[in-house]
């Protein structure tokens, strides 16, 4: 294939289809008819010599040769972007779409906030939550396909960026009328009443010491304590009892509701979810560590002026949060 013979605009199309592994949608944000895009990838299919994708369903899967020429050619066509010079990012006026991967907790202490504010300062912006605890998270990153994510890592590999967002330690959450609800807490109750707590991924996903790891990106699996937690039962000679262990911390009041279970989460989200005036929250008995919640994103889009934005709103919201907790 010459170059010469290529339109930038298909390679424009190739990203859309790739990332949206659907043509209307790919349409949509191109502001074309689904048939300019279908003729656009038929002009691309035959420079190239590949199909590109395949139906499947109602969407559109990447064959091998699309797979392997992704990653080059999308920070490529970052590059050729950057390099002609792209109108300063403005707010008030963009309708820019933004992918940001991150799970329930992060979705309702630093996203619901987000949004509330995009609301005035970007009416026009949109944004897509993805799951973070994905096991392809750091290849969707590199992809491009997620813009930024944001939770807990031990471990950030060179290709990518990082910001510390806010740090935190823990709650226990238990109901209103929990018996220990009226007294200071021992760890001896952390062993008397079973507890709910929070994992994305145990040892069957590949977790070791409460950590997933995937292409160099270390992600949280566990979201509590656990050493601590142990350490301290311990040395009280007592055996904590996990009997409930959920991906989704928004399942928690309703599994502490009208029972004698305590749960451990972290503080931002525990002061979320006393807000609705179901639960209390309270000091652990024991010295817990402190997390540090990240936004990460790969280092290609370090000079975009409206990445550089999203993150400068998101370290915003986040600081707004870390304030409330002290």
């Amino acid at each position: 294939m010459s170059i010469g013979r290529t339109d930038l605009n298909l390679l424009k199309v190739f990203e859309a289809v790739y990332e949206e592994r659907n043509l209307i949608l790919a349409g949509k944000r191109l502001n074309l008819t689904q048939s300019a895009v279908s003729h656009a990838l038929r002009r691309l299919r035959e420079l190239v010599g590949d199909e590109l994708f395949m139906r499947m369903g109602k969407g559109m899967v990447p064959t091998g040769r699309a797979t392997v020429m992704a990653p080059a050619l999308l920070e490529s066509l970052r590059r050729i972007e950057e390099a002609l010079g792209v109108e300063p990012f403005a707010p008030q006026t963009s309708g820019r779409r933004f992918v940001i991967a991150a799970n329930d907790h992060v979705t309702e202490v630093i996203v619901a906030p987000l949004s509330r504010a995009l609301q005035k300062a970007a009416p026009g912006v949109d944004v897509v939550i993805r799951p973070s605890t994905r096991l392809d998270l750091a290849e969707q990153i590199d992809l491009g396909r997620i813009d930024l994510a944001i939770g807990i890592f031990a471990q950030v590999p060179p290709r990518l960026n990082s910001r510390a967002l806010m740090s935190q330690g823990e709650s226990i959450l238990m109901s209103k009328g929990h018996p220990a609800s009226r007294r200071k807490l021992t760890i001896r109750d952390l062993a008397k009443y079973p507890l709910v707590t929070l994992s994305v991924g145990g040892q069957e996903e590949g977790a070791v010491g409460g950590f997933i790891v995937e292409r160099g990106l270390a992600r949280q699996s566990e979201m509590f304590d656990r050493r601590a937690l142990e350490k301290a039962l311990l040395e009280s000679q007592a055996t904590p009892r996990l009997r409930v262990t959920v991906p989704h911390s928004l399942a928690i009041p309703a599994l502490l509701r009208d029972t004698h279970m305590m749960s451990i989460v972290p503080a931002s989200l525990a002061m979320a979810l006393t807000r609705s005036g179901d639960l209390i929250r309270r000091h652990p008995p024991y010295q817990a560590g402190t997390e540090t919640m990240r936004a990460v994103w790969h280092k290609r889009d370090d000079h975009d002026a409206g990445h550089t934005w999203l993150r400068e709103m998101i370290a915003q919201v986040a600081q707004t949060a870390e304030d409330a907790l002290k």
